[in-house]
Order: C-alpha cells, then structure tokens, then sequence
C-alpha cells in the first residue's frame, strides 16, 4: 500500500509533510485573519437580534472561504498562482503585484513555519497516527498562538474540540492513559480558574482570560495530567523573561495585558514531544 511505503520511506514521509504543511500554513493565516472577524460579526448579530434589530445583521456572507483574498490597501483580487506558500512572497518581493503595498513577512513566515514543525514530528516520531495527531495539534496551536497575540482572544471553536479530540485520542492510549487525559483535562481548567478567581480576590482585576484555562485543559487532555506542572512552569518562565524584557525595551506598556495563550501553546507543545525527557532529567538531577 502507499501508505506503508510512505511510513517506510522516511525521506518521502518528510517530504510530504513539509510541502502539505506549507500549504496548510497558508490556511492557517486565512484562520488566523477571519475567525476573529467572523466571531465579531456572530455577536453583532446576536446583539442585534436580542435588540430586535435585525437589520442591522450583516447581509454579506465572510467565511474561511468566502470572499476570495485580495489586498486590503488596493482590493487586487490574490490569483492561485499569487498565493503559493512562501515561493509567490519570494517572487513577488513582498509587495502587492498591482499597487506594489508591501505584504507583511509574517505570512511566510508563519508557512514556514508550520511546514518545519510540522516535518519535525514526523521526523521524530515517523510516518503514523501518533505523528500525525501530534502535526494536527500543532496546527491549532499556531492558530490559536496568533489570534491570541492579535485580539487577546482564544477561540471556543478550536479549544473546545481540542479538548475532546485529546481525550478521544488518548482513549486509544497514544500519548498518556485515558484517565490520565480525563484528569488532565479537569486538573488543567481549575488550575487556571483558581488562579484566576485568588488574584480576582485580591486585586480586584482580572488576570487572565478564560480562554486559557480551556487551552490548558486540552493540553492536558493530551498530554496527561502529569505533565501540567511541568507545561505550568514553562509557560510561566518563559511568559515571566519575555514580559519583563518587552517592558525594559518600552515595546509594551506595564498595564497592558500579554497574552498568556502563546507562552501555554509554547509550552505545552514542548512537553508533548519532550516533556518525559526534561522531567527524567529533572528527576536525575535532583537525584530522586
């Protein structure tokens, strides 16, 4: 079968990956760009309905699919051949083809590097159902990373499915035990949440949204309950330098709020492929 030959052949496996990845990359920038917008205009026309305003419910239909991209400063309708992964950016030397507007690097970069993370996992963990769970997820937790940093926002239509997608998986045993998964799940919502709630208590401010505590919670219901100190601490350590490096160079401002979101998606993605490294090491090291 092709696919036995694909999972035996490591090169082509690879290969495969990181040219579908980079497609999947573009994708992901029209996720990253119109679900916020799609959910805006969902509450508008759930605010208008409740005020018994119903005209004012936007008529134009904006999906993932619909309308075609185009250039926000000239409205140059994107040809297919405008938008291939990384090479169309290249090509056209950043710019738009018609009014020559200089196109964000973050577009091809994000392909990028979908398409490196992604062959990465199937390098490391081959051609299979397990790799392939593992690329999926880290699809959405670019997507969710990016939104996050946008709008300060974790959207319910990918952390809620990932919830479930997680404990599904997990009843077959891929990453962690169900009842691992099941308590990861629950264990990485209150963690959150009571966090959440004791900081509420004591400043009178919120200091992070519940967005978060569904993202943790689905990474446990990956990576099993075990491993939520661990993608914990990271988050926090790597939120922590890189708060307090932004506020030194005056890039970001001491009362504005960061987004929690990347640094969990950050950590969490590093525990699942190397969270039993670092806490065997971390175990030895403390010679337990």
């Amino acid at each position: 079968m092709i696919l036995d030959y694909i999972s035996l052949t490591p090169w082509l496996a690879i290969s495969i990956a990181f040219i579908f990845s980079l497609l999947v990359g573009s994708f992901l920038n029209v996720v990253i760009y119109r679900l916020p917008v799609m959910m805006e205009r969902e509450w508008e026309e759930q605010i208008a309905e409740l005020n018994g305003n119903t005209a004012t419910a936007s008529e134009d239909r904006f999906n993932l699919s619909v309308p075609a991209s185009t250039c926000p400063h000239c409205q140059h309708k994107i040809r297919w051949y405008e938008n291939i992964p990384v090479i169309s950016y290249l090509l056209l030397r950043g710019a738009c083809s018609s009014c020559k507007a200089t196109i964000s690097i973050r577009y091809p970069v994000i392909e990028l590097v979908t398409a490196l993370m992604s062959s990465y996992i199937v390098f490391s963990f081959g051609f299979n159902l397990i790799s392939l769970s593992l690329v999926f997820l880290t699809w959405c937790l670019i997507c969710l990373t990016m939104i996050d940093v946008d709008h300060q926002l974790l959207p319910d239509k990918i952390t809620l499915p990932l919830i479930w997608l997680g404990l599904i998986i997990n009843s077959f045993e891929y990453f962690t035990s169900l009842p691992q998964a099941l308590w990861g799940a629950v264990l990485g919502y209150l963690s959150l949440w009571s966090i959440y709630w004791l900081f509420k208590l004591l400043t009178g401010k919120e200091g992070m949204g519940y967005g978060d505590f569904k993202l943790l919670s689905a990474l446990g219901a990956w990576a099993g309950a075990s491993m939520l100190p661990l993608i914990i601490l990271l988050s926090s350590l790597v939120g922590a330098i890189l708060g307090i490096t932004m506020i030194l160079l005056r890039r970001h401002e001491a009362q504005n709020p960061i987004p929690f979101g990347p640094y969990l998606a950050c950590a969490g993605w590093i525990a699942m492929l190397w969270g039993n490294e670092i806490t065997g090491f971390y175990l030895h090291f403390l010679q337990v």
